[in-house]
């Protein structure tokens, strides 16, 4: 038996204007994961602890992604020589808690560990480049709306720095072209992994409020413009360079900027959670915003001292936010789960 496992992921910031080709993102993995056990089997067998029932390869609605991943990396192998076997395919992890999902990209995580288990299972090797191509391909021949900077961090498992692609240019490829012919063309993203020189505590705070990214997405990507996308871009960039070079303060600036600029784009983003989760790190050496679609799930803060962690930790314990899971980076010891 093989056992492969992907984590979760937040954005620092560039989240909406990254829906656009050539924007910037800075995405944060976190260390929340869901597993996969795979191994030889005699019919396929697929099961997710998200359902009450295991399925084989016959389509069914409540597991197409999963098969959907299976069938296209069958795809892959199948162009590169290897010889397929039917086998049983069971994950764990829901990234979820009473049926009420933290919005850590549990689709895009679900996919990715499809893809690193097929691959172990056929000891083939698993780039990352390779694992957010194919990865990728599934979401957009499924229609996704997603910027796909979810997968190119939980196939890093790092803090990255990702910059987009034109997905209707590749989803074309994919209609037109074999898969192995889309897999070798340059599509034109980029994912850095990203080292702060500073030391700080990085928290994730759950509001408990589901929110749901599709629908989120179509609803704000009209209210972007040129300016929007200019600005976003400005304040990613800088923000890299500041955690790079360790200027706290300006790394505190650029994220109440990046936060202001998704203020700016709808009023649906900040929830009245969201919005306490935010307030609560004033006056504090620390700043907190909305992490992703916003409308729900999780916050993030970054506290520049012991006592602004504190404090900020208190504060949101009693407005009923959830610490959802707690860093120290740059420090020695680095997470405390």
């Amino acid at each position: 038996m093989t056992i492969v496992k992907t984590c979760g992921k937040l954005y620092w910031a560039g989240e909406y204007a990254i829906l656009e080709p050539g924007q910037l993102a800075l995405i944060k993995a976190i260390p929340i994961y869901m597993t996969a056990e795979i191994e030889s089997s005699e019919v396929y067998r697929l099961y997710s602890d998200m359902f009450t029932y295991s399925v084989d390869m016959r389509p069914d609605s409540s597991y197409a992604l999963i098969q959907e991943t299976v069938a296209l990396v069958e795809d892959y192998l199948t162009a590169q020589g290897v010889d397929l076997q039917p086998f049983s395919l069971d994950i764990r992890g829901k990234m979820e808690r009473q049926g009420k999902k933290f919005g850590l990209g549990s689709s895009g995580s679900v996919v990715v560990l499809v893809i690193k288990a097929m691959l172990a299972f056929y000891d083939r090797p698993a780039e990352r480049d390779l694992l957010f191509k194919l990865a990728s391909a599934v979401l957009l021949k499924r229609g996704d709306n997603g910027s796909m900077g979810d997968i190119a961090c939980i196939a890093s498992e790092d803090l990255v720095l990702y910059q987009s692609f034109n997905r209707e240019t590749v989803a074309q490829w994919l209609e037109k072209e074999d898969l192995p012919t889309v897999l070798a063309r340059d599509w034109g993203f980029s994912i850095r992994n990203v080292e702060p020189t500073l030391k700080f505590d990085f928290m994730v705070g759950w509001t408990k409020e589901v929110a749901v990214s599709s629908h989120m997405v179509k609803q704000i990507k009209d209210n972007m413009n040129s300016s929007f996308l200019q600005a976003s871009k400005e304040t990613v960039t800088n923000l890299v360079k500041a955690l790079q070079m360790g200027q706290e303060e300006t790394v505190i600036d650029l994220l109440e900027q990046a936060s202001q600029l998704l203020e700016g784009l709808s009023s649906d983003i900040y929830t009245p959670s969201l919005r306490q989760l935010k307030d609560a790190s004033r006056d504090l050496k620390a700043v907190a915003k909305s992490s992703g679609a916003g409308g729900g799930d999780c916050g993030i803060a970054l506290s520049f001292d012991q006592d602004s962690t504190t404090l900020l930790k208190k504060r949101w314990a009693d407005l009923g936010i959830e610490l959802l899971y707690q860093e120290r980076i740059g420090h020695d010891d680095e997470s405390e789960g």
